[in-house]
């Protein structure tokens, strides 16, 4: 296998389907089933959700609510997410825990850098909710700031596309895919990958990032096993 433990990072968007808004029981079990292939190959799984099916921090913001607390909400919107989710992994018998950086005692353990370690080295899929537990911090610099806590070997990024190109695919039909691209020239190029503070992050710390099709099936399990998926992002 390429990767030994990797930290797979969701959007909420995600979760949502075909649906305006929430999650998607069927998107959700569908994803359960990719990452159950990838455990069942003896990798180690740390998951980092977003919750932009349920409230976006900025957006509420620039409605005029107060920033932190609409960044609280968006927080609390990632547990209600990796709930979800925690659920349909159990549901294929996959030993999941929740870790959450504001603390909630009753449904998730306190994040808790050693014990997620453990964690994944017995094999359980561990999903970390409530971002950082600051504001101002999106779920793409969490998702980095965990990898590089768990020493995982790569972020996997699965979105809506199939990897980075140089203009946007849904609008651009002649855009050029990147198969390989470094954290240099993304910047250069302004491409969107990762805002700014995560992305720097994870250049800083040459941790590589992956970005691909979520959504078609397969592709995740196509990936770990060391197929050309998605674009590579990494320091080389």
């Amino acid at each position: 296998m390429q990767y030994k433990r990797i930290l797979l990072k969701l959007s909420g968007e995600a979760l949502m389907g075909d649906r305006q808004y929430g999650i998607d029981p069927k998107r959700l079990a569908e994803y359960a089933k990719e990452i159950k292939q990838v455990v069942d190959l003896g990798i180690e799984v740390a998951i980092v959700i977003g919750g932009g099916n349920i409230f976006r921090g900025v957006a509420g913001a620039s409605n005029g609510m107060d920033r932190v607390q609409g960044d609280h909400m968006g927080m609390l919107a990632t547990c209600i997410n990796g709930l979800a989710l925690q659920s349909a992994l159990e549901d294929e018998d996959i030993h999941t825990r929740l870790q959450t950086a504001l603390e909630i005692k009753e449904v998730a353990e306190p994040y808790i850098k050693r014990k997620a370690i453990r964690h994944l080295e017995k094999g359980r899929v561990v999903i970390f909710g409530a971002g950082t537990g600051n504001p101002y911090f999106t779920t793409d610099t969490a998702a980095v700031l965990r990898a590089i806590e768990i020493q995982a070997d790569a972020i996997l990024k699965g979105t809506r596309v199939d990897g980075v190109y140089n203009t946007d695919p849904e609008k651009d039909k002649n855009a050029v895919k990147f198969d390989t691209i470094t954290f240099k020239d993304v910047i250069e190029k302004g491409l969107k990958v990762m805002d700014m503070t995560a992305f720097t992050l994870s250049e800083e710390n040459k941790l590589p990032i992956i970005i691909f099709d979520m959504n078609k099936i397969g592709n995740l399990i196509k990936l770990v096993s060391g197929e050309k998926i998605g674009t590579v992002v990494d320091v080389l």
